[in-house]
């Protein structure tokens, strides 16, 4: 997966991506910045692989902004011509693990 964040990351840096209406009304809705988005994509990690996904393969980024925010982007693939943020969001500490990389056991 590291060759896949590595795409991602040139795509970014070359504004080769977009907001879903449902990735900008997120964005709006939890104040989320453009600059945070970029931060998280910099640092960030692939942490879920949608290869299947109906709507086109997706992968889930987990990743902390300059001010430690956690933040995940769900975003296509880089293989299509512009990226496609599909969703972002702050994850809830109930559902991932202390780094946000890994979901809880439901029975932990």
């Amino acid at each position: 997966m590291t060759s896949l964040i590595r795409e991602l990351r040139q795509k970014f840096s070359s504004e080769q991506f977009e907001f879903s209406k449902h990735a900008l009304d997120q964005f709006i809705l939890r104040q989320i910045q453009v600059r945070e988005v970029r931060e998280v994509i910099a640092n960030g990690q692939v942490i879920e692989d949608y290869p299947n996904d109906k709507y086109g393969s997706s992968c889930l980024i987990s990743g902390l902004t300059q001010n430690q925010r956690p933040i995940h982007i769900q975003c296509s693939y880089p293989s299509r011509p512009m990226i496609k943020i599909i969703t972002l969001y702050e994850p809830d500490s109930q559902l991932w693990n202390t780094t946000f990389t890994q979901r809880r056991n439901r029975y932990e």
